[in-house]
């Protein structure tokens, strides 16, 4: 039940900084943040949640420096989100065989934003689109009318959609992010590939059911260290939803991979959980 290490792994969510202060990741929703802690104090809005951020301190080069560090734990490729910065293009054009891309979206931006999807989309060819719901401005629901035009246009391109799902993080509310509201947009879109990231919590178990109705509901493990995986998507994916289940990290936004990788060698999955869990199912969601 141990870890294999001999699995090249996937990891569908992983950072590529710009500069030794990240703070411009969380620029977008920081207008909803109000707490005097968080705004004075913090160096990324959920700082309270982590210990040991990783830091770069001074880099010449942040994409060989990132993959230098999937190196060591063996992470043979990686979903990033595309800022279209030269630096995502290096990262495209020195690594392509390393990192794939998301597409972090605003459903407020209407049909200008599906313009941007599929523009992206032919130039980069993305695997995947993501939604924060909860660091959205305003905020929208997971279920709300601004997002059928995202989905729509996601169902069109066969790209999966990576959605926020649970409390976030951040001291922000968490409305748009109850799991209830995932139901109604799995009836509606039953083709679309929906993977939940951020734990689902405290509603992992209302995750674990709509996984079992819903085929083409996944759950990835983005910013858990191991060590707090759910037990009910522990138990989830040793019984029947070993398909459904996919690894993503959170470095360098919160977690090192070598903080993960200790952590992951304690998590009782069984043995043939392990090779879906750490690449199969991602090469499956993703079309890798």
């Amino acid at each position: 039940m141990a870890m294999p290490s001999d699995i090249k792994i996937i990891d569908t969510m992983l950072g590529i900084p710009e500069a030794e202060d990240r703070s411009d990741w969380f620029a977008a929703f920081r207008p909803l943040i109000k707490d005097q802690q968080t705004l004075q104090q913090f160096s990324m809005p959920a700082q309270y949640m982590f210990k040991d951020i990783p830091q770069s301190g001074a880099v010449d080069d942040f994409v060989t420096w990132t993959v230098e560090h999937m190196d060591r734990h063996n992470v043979d490729k990686a979903m990033v989100g595309w800022s279209g910065t030269k630096t995502a293009y290096r990262a495209k054009e020195m690594y392509g065989d390393r990192f794939f891309f998301d597409l972090p979206c605003d459903p407020n931006g209407g049909m200008e934003e599906v313009k941007r999807i599929r523009q992206v989309h032919a130039e980069v060819g993305l695997s995947a689109i993501s939604v924060f719901p909860a660091g959205t401005l305003p905020q929208v629901a997971i279920n709300h009318k601004y997002m059928f035009p995202i989905y729509t246009v996601a169902a069109e391109l066969g790209l999966p959609v990576c959605l926020n799902v649970g409390i976030p993080g951040p001291r922000i509310p968490m409305e748009t992010q109850k799991v209830e509201h995932l139901d109604e947009v799995c009836w509606f879109f039953p083709d679309l590939k929906i993977v939940m990231r951020h734990g689902a919590e405290p509603w992992e178990a209302l995750a674990v059911k709509l996984m079992l109705k819903w085929p083409n509901l996944y759950y990835s493990t983005s910013a858990f260290a191991p060590k707090h995986y759910p037990k009910a998507i522990i138990d989830y994916a040793n019984t029947r939803g070993s398909d459904k289940i996919i690894y993503a990290g959170y470095f360098p936004m919160g977690l090192s991979l070598e903080r993960i990788f200790s952590d992951m060698q304690n998590v009782p999955f069984k043995d043939e959980v392990w090779p879906k869990f750490l690449r199969e199912n991602a090469i499956k969601v993703f079309g890798l």
